[in-house]
């Protein structure tokens, strides 16, 4: 029988290719999202990719009733893997409350019912944001975390925290944190990718939606960074390559080869790009030129960062394999998808 696996936020952006890879290599997938930030109808996408369809369950994790339910209704699930958050950084800023509650509550309430229902496993969705601006580059997993720069980057601080606690107290509980760099691109198969609710909160959708003609120009947040071109610099690494990295972590987890109760990855490239690098190579690769300005810089910015990713390849045996040029393109024909532009 094929192991069982709960997703939450797996409708969205990086959870629906996740759902992908896993079934792909097997596994059989139970989803819960809110549907706050995607659509439904990700789930046909999904089928029509892999030919399975996902379970699904549409409810917030905040909810405590709901989400002991779920546990009852699926008692074969063996780990989880925890996308589900709010995640702009600019409207955690605004609504600190709003994300302290959504992200860590929803933690919460997971790991005591992984306690109750022993479910050993557990993949969660951090982010490089826990670094803030590190002293030196590239970010290693022995960089210290640094006071995050918007309550968003500090409910993944508290939520590794939380777990690192928890699995420590509780035995046979045992936590992978993924620590993010930046995530773009789309499936190669155009059929799932980042399709944010209102207007973009991340870099990529807003140069496609700006070559789309849905915005009539992009927005790049400072040109006075210490930097070549002063634009900040990410590491931004494929969405498909980042998917393959929680099924890697999910093996390892459920063939017990992790060596502490929490552990943490750093998931990138190691490769730093501006913004402007970005948007060149965007206008290189798909020929459409793109009408962008200058503006201020955005409240809860970092001006720089990059992985040293050399931890993760040794040890999950992981590597991101993906060109920016074809990530890029790949976020372009996702774009057309969905615009219905030839």
């Amino acid at each position: 029988m094929s192991k069982q696996i709960l997703v939450t936020g797996g409708t969205g952006y990086i959870g629906s290719h996740t759902v992908v890879e896993l079934q792909n290599e097997g596994f059989d997938v139970v989803v819960v999202d809110d549907l706050s930030n995607s659509r439904i109808e990700v789930l046909d996408a999904i089928e029509k990719i892999t030919g399975q369809r996902p379970k699904f369950e549409k409810f917030n994790l905040t909810d405590r009733e709901k989400t002991n339910a779920l546990f009852k209704k699926y008692p074969n699930i063996e780990a989880i893997i925890h996308f589900a958050a709010y995640k702009a950084v600019g409207e955690s800023v605004e609504k600190p409350l709003e994300y302290y509650r959504n992200n860590l509550v929803s933690l919460m309430n997971l790991l005591e019912n992984m306690k109750e229902h022993n479910v050993p496993n557990m993949v969660f969705s951090s982010s490089c944001t826990v670094y803030g601006q590190p002293d030196k580059l590239p970010v290693t997993e022995d960089t210290p975390r640094k006071p995050a720069e918007s309550p968003y980057g500090n409910t993944k601080a508290i939520s590794e925290d939380i777990m690192r606690d928890f699995s420590k107290a509780t035995k046979g509980i045992n936590c992978i944190a993924l620590r993010y760099f930046n995530p773009i691109g789309a499936h190669p198969s155009a059929l799932i990718g980042e399709l944010p609710v209102g207007v973009p909160n991340n870099l990529v959708p807003f140069i496609t939606q700006t070559a789309a003609g849905l915005r009539d120009e992009l927005k790049i947040f400072g040109d006075d960074y210490d930097t070549p071109d002063g634009t900040a610099i990410r590491d931004y690494i494929n969405v498909v390559d980042l998917a393959k990295a929680h099924v890697v972590a999910i093996d390892r987890l459920l063939n017990n080869k992790q060596k502490k109760s929490f552990e943490f990855f750093n998931v990138g490239t190691g490769e730093g790009y501006s913004v402007m690098q970005l948007v060149k190579t965007f206008i290189k690769v798909t020929g459409v030129n793109l009408k962008y300005s200058i503006t201020g810089r955005r409240a809860g910015d970092i001006e720089k960062i990059w992985a040293d990713t050399s931890y993760a390849n040794n040890e999950l045996g992981w590597k991101a394999e993906k060109s920016l040029e074809e990530t890029l393109l790949s976020a372009w024909e996702w774009e057309k998808h969905v615009r219905n532009i030839k």
